[in-house]
């Protein structure tokens, strides 16, 4: 299953009460929030959540090339990692998972 921005605006208006329509807005400032920390070299962070930053990489003087000419030296990227309170939770479901296979 996946959980598209609809689903998403539908489900939270749902669990809200608030107007689809509201919802809506609020994503999507939300995301346009996000992608102006991200593009200005901030970080995200979702306590108990996830963490979302952007790294520069200077790759130096030989980069290398790719098919249309000189690769980029400069590389951003953005990472994500995933808080430690989730990262126990998803280890808890393996766990049970491969007890359940096992028996």
């Amino acid at each position: 299953m996946t959980l598209n921005k609809n689903r998403m605006v539908r489900e939270i208006g749902r669990r809200t009460r608030l107007k689809n329509r509201d919802v809506q807005s609020m994503l999507e400032t939300l995301i346009d929030v996000w992608t102006e920390e991200l593009v200005a070299g901030g970080r995200i962070e979702l306590e108990n959540f996830l963490v979302l930053e952007t790294q520069t990489i200077d790759r130096g003087k030989n980069a290398g090339t790719i098919t249309s000419g000189e690769a980029p030296r400069i590389i951003r990227r953005v990472t994500l990692r995933m808080s430690k309170k989730l990262k126990n939770i998803l280890q808890q479901i393996e766990t049970a998972d491969k007890d359940e296979t096992s028996s």
